[in-house]
């Protein structure tokens, strides 16, 4: 049986964002699964993402690291109440704060690896620090503030 990603789960009328949103069919429709404790996502940048020659534009790292937290932060949230993902009402997330770091470029070429740790779940908030990885090398940082989506928005 194929493992599901947090995003499959989400709901089909919030299902449409553009980094995350499977029935995006523009989008990037990263998948992000656990790995042990932390989350993991892979995504592969393609040539018409360079900021310059072979270098990965800093704005999608941006994107994929938000997407990839609010994932997690969902998926946390579940774990947290012992809840499976597909038990109702669903938890999605947006952003209340993003934090990203630049510590080298990233080159493009190699799949990326988006790793996320929960740092944090107060109430309706959960905090994920995320980091990517090109060839075992931390290349940017991000921390991430989600926030609960209430039922009535979307």
């Amino acid at each position: 049986m194929r493992m599901r990603a947090f995003q499959d789960f989400y709901p089909e009328h919030l299902a449409q964002c553009y980094g995350c949103g499977r029935l995006n069919e523009h989008g990037y429709r990263i998948k992000t699964f656990w790995d042990g404790d932390e989350s993991l996502t892979l995504f592969t940048p393609q040539s018409f993402h360079t900021a310059v020659p072979g270098i990965v534009y800093g704005g999608l790292l941006a994107s994929l690291i938000d997407c990839h937290s609010t994932g997690t932060a969902a998926a946390a949230m579940y774990r947290a109440e012992q809840r499976e993902m597909d038990t109702l009402p669903a938890f999605r997330f947006v952003t209340g704060s993003l934090e990203v770091k630049y510590l080298k470029p990233t080159t493009l070429g190699p799949a990326i690896e988006i790793r996320g740790q929960v740092d944090e779940i107060r109430g309706r908030k959960v905090t994920v620090v995320s980091s990517i990885h090109v060839d075992g090398e931390v290349t940017v940082r991000g921390h991430v503030v989600a926030i609960q989506m209430p039922e009535s928005f979307g």
